[in-house]
This record gives structure tokens, sequence and C-alpha cells, in this order.
């Protein structure tokens, strides 16, 4: 794999670290896949008895790939339709993966990288960390990553966050429902590990069983939340806020609507 990284130890902790560091470990076409790949993989390993996900490099995950981000900007409906799907999709596998999955954040976690925080079970901030929903910069909505969001936090609590793109640190990550704990950056891995070691003293099929169930009584996140996702995300690429947005971002400019 080109864009993840997974290293298993002896107890069967799983690490998966997001390996673009050059590009603050931006979510690519190549990444949803191998991301997907791996869910799936993991998934099925009786040896793995819980996943880490973190990121190398000075960030978590910073959100879209600029040249995804360029190739979307260009594409037909029909191909923005099946991007965002599969990006859906990949969230999704790791939201029901039957593995317990700890978020390792630290640096930036923007757009898709608040997406995969929102699908993991704990989630350790360093007090560096910074998270935002980015996409109304660019004249888009958080739309793939909606369903998992909104299950994460509640409505109200998301709205406080969710179209301002602001910026905001941990401790309000954690009042969000975001964030479980906040640690100095050196003391990260040994609060990872305390996190992990409760798992290895469990019955790893009761594990799954009983996060299947906590999922079962959340909100249905099923094809019918997801096409709906997609459509919304497809018509606001086709409006003109979203032309002028990503442009602007792409061209290093001031988009028109901001003072």
């Amino acid at each position: 794999m080109n864009t993840i990284r997974i290293e298993t130890d002896a107890r069967g902790v799983a690490t998966l670290t997001l390996a673009r560091p050059d590009k603050h470990n931006a979510i690519s076409a190549e990444m949803m896949s191998e991301l997907a790949a791996a869910a799936e993989s993991l998934g099925m390993d009786s040896t793995v008895r819980v996943v880490v996900l973190a990121g190398e490099g000075a960030s978590f995950c910073a959100g879209g790939d600029l040249t995804w981000m360029q190739e979307q900007f260009a594409a037909s409906r029909k191909q923005r339709e099946k991007e965002g799907r599969r990006l859906a999709r990949t969230f999704g596998a790791f939201n029901d993966l039957p593995k317990p999955l700890i978020a390792r954040v630290h640096g930036a976690a923007y757009g898709g990288g608040l997406g995969l925080v929102s699908v993991c079970d704990m989630v350790v901030a360093a007090e560096e960390a910074r998270f935002g929903f980015t996409e109304t910069r660019l004249g888009l909505i958080p739309a793939t990553i909606s369903p998992y969001v909104i299950a994460r936090m509640g409505e109200g609590r998301a709205r406080q966050v969710f179209m301002s793109s602001r910026i905001f640190g941990p401790a309000e990550a954690v009042a969000l429902g975001l964030v479980g704990r906040v640690v100095p950056a050196p003391d990260l891995d040994a609060a990872i590990e305390a996190e992990v070691a409760p798992y290895l003293g469990v019955a790893p099929e009761a594990v799954a069983a009983s996060k299947a169930l906590a999922r079962s009584l959340g909100p249905v996140i099923d094809d019918a939340v997801i096409d709906d996702t997609i459509r919304r995300l497809a018509d606001t690429w086709e409006g003109a806020e979203a032309q002028e947005g990503v442009g602007a971002f792409l061209e290093r400019r001031k988009p028109s609507w901001k003072a």
C-alpha cells in the first residue's frame, strides 16, 4: 500500500497509519481504496484485537486531497457521485469495523479527517490538535461525513461547528463529543496504550457483538441516507459557490464572499 501502513504487534494491536505526511495525510482516491481494503482485512483478521488509527508527520488528516479535488472540479455529475459514494463507503466500513477503533489525533483534523475521527470508538487528542469542518470555505458541504458526524455529536452540538468552518481546539472537541480524552503531546502514546489495555482482557467476539449492538441502537445510516448525502453533495458541486470557492482555493486567492 502506498498511502497507509499497517503494523500489528504480538498482542494483536494493529496500528493503521495514514502515510502521506508531505500532504498532511489528505485523503486521495488511492487512500480511499486502500483504507476500504484495510477495513475489510482488519475486520476479518481474528488475530487483531484492537485497531489504532494514527497519522504520520505533522497532521492527523487535513481533509480532501488537492489533486482529487481538482478532478472533482472538472468531473461529470455521475463521476462525482461515484467518488462521493466511495468515500462514504470507506467511512462506513470503519464505522462498522468489528474491532475497537481508537484514534490517535495530533495536528490538524479537518474535513474528511473529522469523518475518520467520528467513526472511531475512542478518540485521544494531543493538546495542540486542531479541528474544523472546513468545507463551507470552498462553497461545499460536509456531506459524505455527515451521517457519521451527526451520529457522533448529535444534531444540536454539530450545528455549533458544522457550517462555520471555524477552527477549534481539543477542549471544545471534548465538549462537542468528538474527542474523549486530551493529553500533552509527549503523553499521547501512553494514553493510547491505556485505552488499548482493557481490550486485551475481554472476549473479542463479545466486544464485536457489543459494538454492533450499540451501532444498531444509534441513528440509521443505510443506503438511502448515504444516497441522499451524495445527491446533496453533487448538487452543491454544480452550484456557483463551489465553482468560485474551489477555483479560488486552487488559484490561491480569496473567494468573492470573503471580506
